[in-house]
């Protein structure tokens, strides 16, 4: 009986050993779920999007995007933290999801540093300040004037606590000694309508579905954060020009999953990241879109998750410095 025990232990430790591997020789087999952690329409869910849809085609099964909102993108991350760690459900986190919710949540349920996969970063964005038409300023220069003129009376929308546009407002007031009201929502696509509505004054956002708004006039583009215009707004000018040289801001864009992940899973999924990079389609849609391409070498799991580490240690001490505590 003994020497039964012992065989019988022996194969399940062998069975242990190969179920990672004969996860990943049959991944995918089915839909993989990819978490956005924002409502549509603002720039994360859409270059969520624009990669679900060519991953589909290179892993020969449905990468299907699902919003699941809620505090500043925690909700859909603890969410991607908490599932089988099998890549059938992955999350496009960013700047807030990964590193403004260790300053804003005392327990956002998730370290963002130990509890995920990186995959790859998929997308760097400049962020930018936009006004409602009828605000009555005309660049950027003119906007900080007026808003430290009214402080307390304009109000600017966001995709919630701790997202980056709330992150890139908060560093705004900071750098000019202004100060307005934060009005949440649950992505920066209804922040948009809102502001299409004129119920708010400006956002803080990346460009995505604001851009055709800008080039239109609906709305004011009033700086980029960044040192070069973008592409797809070519007329808004850098924070730089304005001579703000401080607000410098790019918000940036990580696949996940969770943190057991095979190795080989996740070489599976960066393998269908990289053949939508270079798809000259996908390129020319981000662009449009008003994000910018990483570099190859900036992507996979190593530089994921170093990015992360490198911004955790970069905008904690920031976030605390302009007096923000967590909840």
């Amino acid at each position: 009986m003994r020497f039964l025990h012992i065989i019988i232990v022996s194969v399940l430790i062998g069975l242990g050993g190969s179920m990672p591997t004969a996860l990943a020789q049959s991944f995918p087999s089915g839909a993989i779920t990819f978490i956005v952690p924002f409502a549509p329409g603002g720039a994360t869910d859409t270059i969520a999007r624009l990669y679900a849809d060519h991953m589909s085609k290179t892993l020969g099964h449905p990468v299907v995007v699902q919003n699941m909102t809620g505090a500043g993108g925690t909700v859909g991350s603890r969410h991607v933290m908490r599932a089988p760690a099998n890549g059938y459900t992955i999350l496009m986190g960013n700047l807030g999801t990964h590193v403004a919710s260790m300053a804003l949540f005392a327990d956002a349920g998730y370290d963002p540093r130990t509890d995920f996969k990186a995959v790859s970063l998929v997308a760097s964005i400049p962020m930018f300040v936009a006004s409602r038409k009828s605000l009555p300023v005309k660049d950027f220069r003119d906007f900080i004037q007026y808003l430290k003129a009214n402080p307390g009376k304009l109000s600017y929308g966001t995709a919630g606590i701790g997202s980056t546009a709330h992150m890139t407002c908060l560093l705004m007031e900071q750098l000019v000694g202004g100060q307005a009201v934060h009005v949440p929502f649950p992505g920066s696509g209804p922040a948009l309508a809102s502001l299409l509505g004129n119920h708010i004054d400006y956002v803080c956002d990346a460009a995505g579905a604001i851009v055709p708004h800008i080039q239109t006039g609906a709305v004011k583009g009033l700086v980029v954060t960044s040192r070069n215009r973008l592409a797809a707004l070519p007329n808004v000018p850098t924070s730089v020009e304005q001579g703000y040289a401080n607000f410098l801001i790019y918000g940036w864009n990580v696949i996940f999953a969770p943190r057991s992940t095979p190795d080989a899973v996740i070489d599976k999924l960066y393998t269908a990241i990289i053949a939508a990079r270079r798809d000259p389609e996908v390129q020319q849609k981000i662009v449009a879109a008003g994000a910018e391409l990483p570099d190859i070498s900036d992507m996979g799991p190593e530089p994921g998750a170093a990015l992360v580490k490198s911004e955790v240690d970069r905008w904690i001490p920031l976030m605390r410095a302009a007096g923000i505590k967590p909840n």
